[in-house]
C-alpha cells in the first residue's frame, strides 16, 4: 500500500482512506467491521466518519450510525493504535444533529464528547469541520456561488473561539490534529493565519470533493496546500460512481446509491456522460480498469493526503485494493489532461 506523511505533521497514512458513510445504513455494522479487518490486512490505516453518518439516505433514526459501527467494531480497543481515525463536526443546518446549530466553541465541545463515546476511544487523530458556518461553493454551489454577503469580522472571531477551544482539547488529548472540509482557499487562509498569530492548532488537512470530473482544488487551494504544507483528503474520487461507467446508457443497477439519491446530489447533469465516456475511453484503449484508474490519478496528485473511498459492499472494497499499487504512465496522464480540457467542470 502506497503511504505518505500526512501534511506537516508525524502521521504517516495509506494514500487510499476508507470511507464509512453508508455504514449502520446501506452497509450493515457486521459488513463494516469485516471492511475494517480487511482494510488493515492490505495496508489502509486512514478511516473517515462524520457524527451525521450514514447518508444516502439521511434519517433521524440512523444519524450517528457510522461513528457507532466504528465503536463496536471487536478490535476498536485492541487495535486502535493502527488506526487513524477522522472525523467531523456537523455544521450548520443539518436538522438531525444539536437543531441545525452552527459550529461553535461549545457545539465542538460536545460533539466531540460524543463522537469519543460512539466511536469507544479516548482520543481522534484528525478532527474537521464538516462545512464552514458562512456556508460553502461545494455541493454544486459553485455555479451560483455569491460571497458579497459574508461578514468577514464575524467569521474571524468564529475562527478564534473555535481555534481556541481545539487548543484545549488538543492539550487534553482529545484531539490530535485539526482539519477542514468544504472550505474555501480564503476561508483556509483565515484559519492558517489566526493559528499562526495565536499559537493555536494548525490546520493540517482540507477535505473536499476532489474526481477527474470536480477539479476545483486544482487552482489556488492546490497553492496553499503546496506552500502551507496542508494535504487534500478527497471525497467522491469515484463521483459517486458515475466513473465506474455503471451508469452509462441509462443503466440503473439493483442497490447502487442512485436509488438512494436521485441525480447524485447534482451531477448526472447532460454534460456528465459525454466527459464519462471519454475517462471510459482512455480507460479501454490501455487496457486499465477505470476504477483504478480513476484513483490511481488521484493518488498521484501532488497535493494528495489520503483518497477517501467507500464500499458499499465487500466486493467493492476488494475490488479496489487489486489497484491500490497502480501508478499512471505519461501517456495516460497526457490523455486525461486533454479529456479535462474538453469537459471541464462537467458537473
Amino acid at each position: 500500500m502506497q503511504t505518505k506523511k500526512l501534511g506537516w505533521s508525524s502521521l504517516e497514512v495509506s494514500k487510499l482512506c476508507l470511507g464509512t458513510m453508508t455504514w449502520g445504513e446501506q452497509t450493515t455494522p457486521e459488513e463494516g467491521w469485516r471492511q475494517l479487518d480487511t482494510a488493515l490486512a492490505h495496508g489502509i490505516n486512514i478511516i473517515d466518519t462524520a457524527e451525521m453518518y450514514p447518508t444516502n439516505p439521511m434519517r433521524a433514526e440512523t444519524s450517528g450510525n457510522s461513528e457507532r459501527v466504528i465503536g463496536n467494531w471487536p478490535g476498536i480497543k485492541k487495535r486502535r493504535e493502527e488506526l487513524v481515525i477522522a472525523t467531523k463536526i456537523t455544521g450548520e443546518g443539518h436538522r438531525f444533529v444539536r437543531d441545525g446549530a452552527p459550529i461553535s466553541s461549545a457545539t465542538i465541545r460536545l460533539a466531540v464528547e460524543n463522537s469519543l463515546r460512539a466511536m469507544n476511544t479516548d482520543y481522534i487523530d484528525i478532527y474537521q469541520l464538516h462545512w464552514p458556518n458562512r456556508g460553502s461553493y461545494m455541493f454544486r454551489k459553485n455555479w451560483q456561488y455569491d460571497p458579497s454577503g459574508q461578514d468577514s469580522t464575524a467569521f474571524i472571531e468564529h475562527v478564534e473561539d473555535v481555534l481556541e477551544e481545539m487548543g484545549k482539547l488538543v492539550a487534553a488529548g482529545k484531539i490530535r490534529y485539526f482539519g477542514l472540509s468544504n472550505e474555501s482557499a480564503w476561508g483556509s487562509s483565515v484559519w492558517l493565519q489566526a493559528a499562526k498569530a495565536k499559537n493555536l492548532p494548525r490546520v493540517l488537512t482540507i477535505q473536499n470533493e476532489y474526481s477527474l470530473l470536480c477539479r476545483l482544488f486544482d487552482l489556488d487551494l492546490a497553492e496553499l496546500c503546496h506552500h502551507e504544507q496542508v494535504d487534500l483528503l478527497a471525497f467522491s474520487p469515484l463521483a459517486a460512481g458515475l466513473l465506474t461507467g455503471k451508469y452509462q446508457n441509462n443503466a440503473t443497477p439493483d442497490g447502487s446509491r442512485i436509488l438512494a439519491t436521485p441525480g447524485l446530489g447534482g451531477r448526472t447533469g447532460e454534460r456528465v456522460w459525454p466527459a464519462i465516456d471519454a475517462y471510459l475511453a482512455i480507460a479501454r484503449k490501455y487496457g486499465l480498469d477505470p476504477v483504478h484508474m480513476s484513483l490511481a490519478w488521484a493518488m498521484m496528485r501532488p497535493f494528495m493526503g489520503s483518497v477517501i473511498f467507500g464500499a458499499t459492499r465487500q466486493g467493492q472494497l476488494e475490488h479496489i485494493l487489486k489497484g491500490a499499487e497502480m501508478r499512471l504512465s505519461e501517456e495516460v496522464m497526457a490523455e486525461i489532461d486533454t479529456a479535462h480540457k474538453a469537459h471541464p467542470m462537467p458537473y
